[in-house]
Formats: C-alpha cells, structure tokens, sequence
C-alpha cells in the first residue's frame, strides 16, 4: 500500500466513525501501547484505527515526566486532535510508584518506605503500604497527574516499579507482593473517585512479582486485572506452555480471574513488543510477528470472558521503518484478529 492509498483509507475510516469495524463480538478494547518516541512513525493514529483498533495507550516506563512533557507539547496535542477525530480512546499506563511518592521523602519519613529482607527501610523501589502516610502522598499524586494524563476510557495506570520487590515489615511481610500492591490500588481508586472522576478504574497489574492473585486483600469495586505475562514465549501458543517452572501460565491467569471481574480485566500482551524481542536495545531487530501463535492466544483469552486486549508495540517507529519496511501487515492482522 503507498503512502497516498493509506492516508485515503484512514480518511475513510475517521469519515466512518469509530464502530466502522465493530464486529458483534469484537474484543471492547483494541490497542497497542506506545512511548511517546514510537510516533516518530507517521500516522500511527491513522494506521490504529484503520486496522480497527479502538485504543492507544502511552507508556512510561519509570518517569511520569516524559508523559507530561509529551501531551503538553504541540507534538503531544496534534497526537490527541488525531486520537479524538478517529474515534481512539488514549490511555496512559506508567511505571509511576518512584513519581507518586518522591524518593526525597526519605529524609523525612524512613519508615514510608519498604523494608528490606536484612531489615532496612530503603528508597529503592515501591513504598510501604502500611504506612497511611504514604498511601495519602501517592493517591495525591495520583490525583495530580491525573489532571494532566486524562484517559478518556476512565481508566488509570499506575504500576509499580517494575518488576521489583515490596516490604518486609513486621506488618507488611505477612502480604504478597500482589497484596501490597492492591492496599495501594485501592487507596487510589477510593482517591480518584471521591475528589476526580466518579467513574475511576484502576489497574491491577499481574505481572511478575504481583502474577499470583492476592487472597487476604480483595479488589475494591473498580479495580481491575490486568495480566502481563511478559516471561512467556512467542514461538508457540500460550496454552501449549504448561510447564510447572514457568511463571506465566494460563493457570496462573485463571487463578486471578477467580478474584477479579472477567469482564473488566484486560490481557496486556506482548505480541507487537519490538522493544522486547531487540532485547530493549537499538537498533531494533525485525518484528517476528508470528499470525498462528496470537490467533490461538486471542481465542484463550476469548473462551475466558476477557474482552480487553492490548499489546505493546514499542520501536515500531521511523527508524524501524528505515531499517526493516513498513510493518503495517503485521498490524492489520493483530487489528483483524480482534475484531474477528
């Protein structure tokens, strides 16, 4: 497809409204997640919604800052003017617990940040949910970037550091990292509802560290399950990976959609992740987009009752262009099977 034929259909498509390529039992969110550098790739709003996706979601991966500068830029607004004539729902999912309570609160509160295993309250990582004044601190920050990062979907993002450890305190120690991780969701989502948006939902990212589902805590109404099962393979379909050594399994999923509403909780995968196949180095390799494998995942998620997926898809940018061609069948098909 030329470049002139292309801008011709996502015209159509905007013209069309943004239900032109709902199917009655098409996936409710379709999305890939991007950082802010990955729209250095021409039209990459056009080119969402003319693959059928409904949704974008802007990524950061430790600072919120990134993010701000970006919506608040004239680069940033264009984007959005773009996402809103099409009819793309914007969301933003961050890395944000070292953002949402500032590191330098260490030298007035040790004791709002985790404890170690050998004992020692550190800055290094998430916080201390037991702490009330940090739960206070962090759903006020959430709250002011709220403000700025406005979803349109009225859904929130806010994860912890990634991939890392949380407290052992004599009153945390005895929550999974799952658990300590929802004593924060919770905080926020009572924080936003009451002083923000009434119709708030935040993310529970299962994902590593958090992939068990929590037991002594429960979800308040509004927090949802997002699964990330990041350490799985790509080469084959996901219920064929069944081994007992492996972190992400679909058994694992289940287990969470036993505490979580299926029909709010979202699968995040990693099917158009360019930045994780290069080994989250530049240059990016190609895309081994593999068709088959993301069909027989999508139809596992599907027979569960999730209707939300979304997929990274970072380093698909101008330079990847440049390097490896347009990857614009690879995102029709992931569009497709969506929708079908």
């Amino acid at each position: 497809m030329n470049r002139r034929d292309f801008l011709w259909a996502a015209a159509a498509v905007a013209a069309a409204g943004k239900n032109a390529f709902a199917a009655p039992h098409a996936f409710l969110t379709r999305g890939v997640v991007l950082i802010p550098f990955d729209l250095t790739l021409p039209e990459w709003p056009e080119r969402a919604a003319q693959a059928g996706l409904n949704t974008i979601g802007l990524h950061a991966g430790r600072r919120l800052d990134v993010l701000t500068r970006f919506v608040r830029s004239d680069e940033g607004q264009r984007f959005l003017a773009a996402c809103k004539r099409l009819g793309l729902h914007v969301e933003y999912e961050l890395h944000a617990m070292e953002d949402l309570l500032s590191r330098e609160y260490i030298h007035k509160d040790k004791s709002m940040f985790r404890m170690d295993k050998n004992g020692r309250r550190t800055q290094e990582f998430n916080c201390c949910p037991s702490h009330p004044g940090a739960l206070e601190i962090i759903a006020e920050s959430a709250l002011e970037f709220s403000r700025i990062l406005r979803p349109t979907t009225h859904r929130y993002f806010y994860w912890p550091d990634d991939g890392r450890e949380w407290c052992h305190c004599d009153k945390c120690r005895e929550f999974s990292s799952s658990e300590q991780a929802l004593l924060v969701e919770n905080h926020i989502l009572r924080t936003l509802r009451k002083h923000h948006d009434p119709e708030a939902a935040v993310s529970h990212i299962a994902y590593v560290p958090t992939l068990d589902p929590p037991k002594q805590v429960k979800p308040e109404p509004g927090v949802f399950l997002e699964f990330a099962p990041i350490t799985r393979s790509y080469e084959r379909p996901f219920a064929e990976q069944t081994a007992k050594t492996l972190i992400d399994r679909l058994e694992v999923l289940d287990a969470n959609l036993e505490v979580f509403p299926r029909e709010t909780s979202q699968a995040l995968e990693y099917w158009l992740d360019n930045s994780r196949f290069s080994g989250w180095t530049r240059p990016a390799k190609k895309l081994p987009w593999n068709n088959a494998v993301f069909r027989a995942d999508v139809q596992e998620y599907a027979k569960r009752g999730i209707r939300h997926v979304t997929s990274f898809a970072c380093y698909i940018d101008a330079d990847y262009v440049k390097l490896h061609g347009e990857p614009w069948a690879a995102i029709t098909e992931y569009g497709r099977g969506l929708v079908q």
